[in-house]
């Protein structure tokens, strides 16, 4: 129970190591001081003083952002000796940019174990304790306000939900420090919320947003207007309880109407930005349902409006697996998509329409951080996408309603 004296694992008492979330992906090593040592796999998170380095966790909270991943960034110690220190004074001098305050607050929120329990700030550690802590980005001074136009679906004082447009970076990283939704939402929260996330936005890099979107992928994304909202929202995107739903425009005449699409996903072998189907001891269990909604016969050829069901949130995981069944989403080049002009498409222009991934995030499920009360908010599709319909459905074959579908294209593409 939270709060009483966290079991300790045989296997700890033996001295081996417990179980601990992955905090990165260099190989295993151990660096420890007088007092405790890293566990996991990204040792230059941690100095040899034993502190959480701030650089090396910005960076790999970029290469996140840039990658599109979800994965919450955890850190690890194991105790070498009896402390007569408690939990929350332990963390503030292992990850020195947090207050102490901060420290109890993720506290509260669960985002610390030890070994494998929930613990009080109070709790007392000992020998051979296994402490595991979510860690949110550090500060950064890089982030500044830019006015721009936002297109906002819900907001109060807790939370924001916007429909990104395509082309918007969401996170500053290292080629790209401006014109991304976080300065976006910096000057919103500055100018015209009243500033309550600008304080947010001062203690992590990224103020406030729990999930992304890829730079070319369109639709729903929410962001947090102070950090106990921030971690509860996160805690339910790390524990799968929200619903995700995205639209897809894919090559071909897709069979069968619904398929579990079950095929684990990992770094492509050669090539650096992309990712793969990985039946090796890299491949991460990875599923999509999809479910067909309209099909057409274009000039260019069969296409299919796929609803798309996430029930893992791997990197590029639709476009891996739609790709991996034949089915490459329409524009996506870098997965043996076409760039497609109007004319292909059935209208009578020979400009080009769609040169990104015709995929959108219609439909995000959540529960409101403070309340509870469960949220749904649907993202229309708007630009090249919505024209895009627009010109297959003179080509309309077929319309579906399969089970287990609950996009309303009446709503999102009328």
């Amino acid at each position: 129970m939270p709060g009483k004296r966290p079991h300790r694992d045989p296997a700890e008492s033996a001295g081996k190591p417990a179980a601990h979330p992955a905090v990165g992906r260099q190989q295993p090593d151990e660096i420890g001081d007088a007092d405790s040592e890293s566990l996991g796999d990204v040792v230059s998170l941690v100095g040899p003083g034993g502190a959480v380095n701030r650089d090396a966790l910005f960076a790999l909270y970029e290469s996140q952002a840039e990658r599109d991943d979800e994965t919450p960034v955890t850190v690890s110690f194991r105790l070498l000796r009896d402390l007569d220190k408690r939990l929350d004074k332990y963390l503030v001098d292992r990850v020195p940019f947090l207050s102490r305050t901060q420290i109890q607050r993720l506290i509260e929120e669960n985002a610390v174990t030890v070994n494998g329990r929930t613990p009080k700030s109070s709790t007392k550690l000992r020998k051979l304790d296994v402490v595991v802590a979510v860690l949110p980005p550090p500060p950064s001074g890089a982030i500044q306000p830019e006015e721009m136009e936002l297109d906002v679906l819900f907001e109060d004082e807790h939370i924001i939900v916007l429909n990104k447009q395509p082309g918007l970076i969401v996170h500053p990283a290292r080629a790209h420090k401006s014109g991304t939704l976080v300065n976006g939402l910096a000057w919103r929260f500055k100018h015209l919320s009243g500033g309550q996330l600008s304080s947010v936005g001062e203690e992590f890099a990224r103020p406030g947003v729990v999930h992304r979107l890829d730079k070319w992928t369109s639709g729903a994304i929410v962001a947090a207007k102070n950090d106990t909202a921030h971690w509860r929202l996160g805690k339910q995107f790390e524990h799968r309880k929200t619903d995700k739903r995205y639209l897809a425009i894919v090559h071909g005449k897709v069979e069968p109407d619904v398929e579990l699409v079950d095929a684990p996903l990992g770094k492509h072998p050669t090539v650096r930005e992309k990712y793969a189907v990985r039946f090796d001891e890299t491949g991460k269990p990875s599923q999509t349902i999809w479910r067909v909604r309209e099909q057409y016969e274009a000039p260019y050829g069969p296409f299919t409006l796929l609803e798309l069901e996430l029930k893992t949130g791997r990197t590029h995981q639709i476009r891996v697996h739609c790709s991996y069944r034949k089915y490459p989403i329409a524009g996506d080049d870098m997965y043996g998509g076409k760039h497609l002009t109007e004319k292909d498409l059935g209208g009578e222009s020979k400009e080009l329409l769609m040169t990104r991934q015709a995929l959108h995030a219609t439909t995000l499920g959540i529960r409101h951080p403070m309340t509870e009360e469960p949220m749904r908010f649907v993202a229309p599709l708007t630009g090249d996408l919505r024209r895009m319909i627009e010109l297959l459905r003179r080509n309309l074959v077929r319309r579906v309603e399969p089970a287990g579908a609950t996009i309303d294209l009446g709503v999102v593409a009328p």
